[in-house]
C-alpha cells in the first residue's frame, strides 16, 4: 500500500523545478521571482484545505472497515461539495488574496505584476485541485493507492509537458507554465473520474444520490473534522514559513542553505508518507471493523518500517550528505556554510519518522482534535525553542527549532495513544 504512494510522491518536486527551469531560461529574473511568489501562494493556500484529503481519508477508511458502502458514498459527495464550494470562494476573492499576500512579500513591481498574473490564471485549476484531493482522500480510504498514484503521476507528466509546450512553443511566454499547470490539474481530475467510474460502479448509484450525502447530520462530521484539520495546517505554516522567514534574516547564503536542506529533508518525507497513506487507510479500516488487534498489529508494523526508512535515511545524509549539497548548488559560500549544519540533517530522519507516521495512525482514527492540538503544540515548540537560543546559536536555533518541533509531535502523540484509541473505540461503539 505504502509503494505506489512513494513513487508518486517522487514526481511532486519534478513539476516546481520543471516550472522554475523553463521559466529561468526563456525569461528574466522578474519571471522566475513571480512564479515562486505565485507558487508559495498556492502552497500556502492550499496546505488549508489539506482536510479534504486527510478528512476524507480517515473517514472513508472506518466506513470501509465497516462494511457501510452508503456512507462511503455520501462522504465522497461531502467532500466534492466542500471542495467545490471553497474552490467557488477561492476563485471570488482571488483578487484579495493575492493584493494581501504581495503586500507581505516586498518585491519589485515587475515581479508583482507577472505574479498577479500568475496568479490569475491559475486560480481556475482549483475546483480540479480541490476536488482532486477529496478523491485522494477517498481512494485511499478505500484501501486503494494505486488510484491516487496514477493520478499524481497524470497530473505531474501533464504538467511538465504542457508547461514546456505552452511556454517554449506559444506567444505565451513563461506565463504557460501557468496555463500548463491548469492544464495538467483539470486532466488528472478526467482521470480520477475515470478510475472512479471504472473501479467503483456497485458506488456510483450511491454517490449519485447527492441529497443523502448533504444530509446537514453528514455534512457536520466532515466540517467538524475539517475545522480541526485547519487550525492543524495552521502550525505547519508556522513551523515550514517560519523556517524559511528566520534563515533569511541570517542572509542570502543562509537561506540559500535553509532551501537546500529543506528539499533534502522533504525528499526523506516522501517516502516516510507512504507509510503514513498506508496507516491511514488500515488504522481506519480496523478501527471501522472494530478489530482491536488488527489495529494494534498494524500500529506496530506500520512504527518498524517507519524506523527502518527513518534509520536507512540517516545513514545516507551521514555519508553523502555534502555531495547531495554538491549536486543542489556550485555556490562555494553555501556548500561551505552547509557543511556545519549537516549534523541537524543527519538527526532529522530518525527523529522525525515517527512523528510523519503518527500523523497518518491519527488520521486514520479520526482523531482532529488531537493532531490539532499537538501541531500548536509543536509549532509553540518550534517559535520557543528558537527564542531561548537564537542570541547565542545564531542559524543553528532555527535548526534545533525545527527539530524540537519534531520531538514535541513525536512525544505528544506517542503519549496521547492509548487514551485516544479507547475514545475512538467507545464513539464507534454509540
Amino acid at each position: 500500500m505504502a509503494l505506489p504512494s512513494i513513487l508518486a510522491n517522487v514526481t511532486v518536486p519534478l513539476v516546481g523545478m520543471v516550472d522554475m527551469a523553463i521559466a529561468g531560461h526563456i525569461a528574466d529574473a522578474s519571471a522566475m521571482g513571480g512564479i515562486a511568489i505565485g507558487t508559495m501562494l498556492f502552497t500556502l493556500l492550499y496546505w488549508n484545505f489539506g482536510f479534504l484529503r486527510v478528512g476524507t481519508g480517515g473517514l472513508t477508511a472506518q466506513a470501509f472497515g465497516r462494511g457501510d458502502n452508503a456512507d462511503r458514498a455520501a462522504l465522497l459527495v461531502q467532500s466534492l461539495t466542500l471542495a467545490l464550494g471553497s474552490a467557488l470562494l477561492l476563485i471570488l476573492t482571488g483578487w484579495l488574496i493575492v493584493e494581501v499576500a504581495l503586500l507581505c512579500v516586498p518585491c519589485t513591481d515587475e515581479v508583482a505584476s507577472f505574479a498577479r498574473s500568475y496568479y490569475h490564471i491559475r486560480i481556475w485549476a482549483a475546483p480540479a485541485t480541490l476536488s482532486l484531493m477529496a478523491l485522494k482522500g477517498w481512494f485511499i480510504g478505500s484501501q486503494n493507492t494505486v488510484g491516487p498514484m496514477v493520478m499524481d503521476v497524470a497530473v505531474n507528466l501533464t504538467n511538465i509537458v504542457c508547461s514546456y509546450a505552452l511556454a517554449v512553443h506559444t506567444p505565451l511566454g513563461p506565463l504557460g507554465v501557468a496555463y500548463g499547470t491548469v492544464v495538467a490539474q483539470w486532466t488528472g481530475l478526467a482521470v480520477a473520474v475515470f478510475l472512479l467510474v471504472a473501479g467503483y460502479r456497485r458506488d456510483i448509484l450511491q454517490i449519485l444520490q447527492i441529497r443523502e450525502g448533504l444530509r446537514w447530520q453528514r455534512l457536520r462530521r466532515m466540517t467538524h473534522l475539517g475545522g480541526h484539520l485547519m487550525l492543524r495546517s495552521l502550525g505547519f505554516m508556522v513551523v515550514y514559513v517560519g523556517f524559511t522567514a528566520l534563515t533569511s534574516a541570517y542572509g542570502d547564503v543562509a537561506l540559500a542553505v535553509g532551501a537546500v536542506m529543506m528539499q533534502l529533508m522533504m525528499l526523506f518525507s516522501y517516502f516516510v508518507d507512504g507509510f503514513a497513506y498506508a496507516g491511514e487507510a488500515l488504522v481506519g479500516r480496523f478501527i471501522g471493523a472494530h478489530d482491536a488487534l488488527r489495529t494494534r498489529q498494524a500500529v506496530r508494523l506500520l512504527m518498524i518500517w517507519c524506523l527502518g526508512v527513518g534509520l536507512v535515511f540517516t545513514v545516507l545524509y551521514a555519508v553523502w550528505g555534502q555531495g547531495m549539497v554538491n549536486l543542489f548548488t556550485t555556490d562555494v559560500a553555501v556548500r561551505h556554510d552547509a557543511a556545519p549544519l549537516l549534523l541537524w540533517l543527519v538527526a532529522m530522519p530518525i527523529v522525525s519518522c515517527a512523528a510523519f507516521m503518527w500523523d497518518g495512525i491519527y488520521i486514520g482514527a479520526t482523531a482532529g482534535r488531537q493532531v490539532r492540538d499537538c501541531m500548536l503544540l509543536a509549532a509553540l515548540g518550534f517559535v520557543g525553542s528558537y527564542l531561548a537560543l537564537y542570541s547565542f546559536w545564531g542559524v543553528h536555533a532555527v535548526y534545533a527549532g525545527y527539530l524540537a518541533h519534531l520531538i514535541v509531535r513525536t512525544a505528544y502523540l506517542w503519549a496521547k495513544w492509548p487514551q485516544t484509541i479507547v475514545r475512538v473505540a467507545n464513539r464507534q461503539n454509540q
